[in-house]
């Protein structure tokens, strides 16, 4: 069998210029509030603050991610559905959630570490746990304190949620490819193309 190409997937920015400071504030608000830090003479009330901060960004910046993997999943089901020769009614978006957290491509990995991302499994299965139950990017204030500081416990449990709610079909990176972009990476990809016809 051949490899079938799947539409590529392609990740839109998801920060604003003062995200990288609340993230870094929350991180040694932790370390403070966990001891591993000497402490500030802000209080615990204004480091917990700082910290219950960085983690909305952290949940702002999956929930957006989401929505990129959200669309990729469909595309790539889609894409499969007009097919008629690779057409399999048994694949779901869980099967290419499963592809792409569970059995990336190597070329994917790979660009995906050349650009600083390690975790990536870990990340994509929680933007894509968030997504499953917000279709908007909630305000803080609706969401509990703790729901805003254990997100990612939440998001974990979530993405397995999602993936057991239906049967699907297994798929892997041999019968499968796909190429994964920034953005405005691809944006000038795609001007090259059309400039060169």
């Amino acid at each position: 069998m051949t490899t079938i190409q799947l539409p590529p997937l392609i990740l839109h920015p998801f920060a604003d210029s003062s995200g990288p400071g609340k993230l870094v504030a929350a991180s040694r608000a932790s370390l403070i509030l966990n001891g591993i830090l000497p402490g500030e003479d802000d209080g615990t009330h204004r480091l917990e603050e700082r910290l219950l901060t960085g983690r909305y960004c952290e949940l702002s910046m999956l929930f957006y991610l989401g929505k990129d993997l959200t669309r990729w999943l469909a595309q790539c089901l889609d894409h499969m559905e007009r097919s008629p020769e690779a057409h399999d009614p048994d694949l779901r978006p869980e099967s290419f959630a499963a592809l792409l957290i569970e059995d990336t491509p190597i070329e994917v990995r790979r660009k995906l570490r050349s650009w600083g991302v390690h975790e990536y499994s870990t990340i994509f299965a929680r933007a894509l746990g968030l997504h499953t139950v917000f279709t908007s990017l909630p305000p803080r204030e609706v969401l509990s304190l703790d729901f805003v500081q254990y997100y990612h416990q939440f998001a974990d449990r979530l993405f397995a949620c999602r993936q057991h709610l239906f049967r699907f079909k297994r798929i892997s990176a041999q019968d499968f490819d796909f190429q994964i972009y920034a953005s405005g990476e691809y944006s000038r990809m795609l001007e090259q193309e059309w400039g060169a016809v």
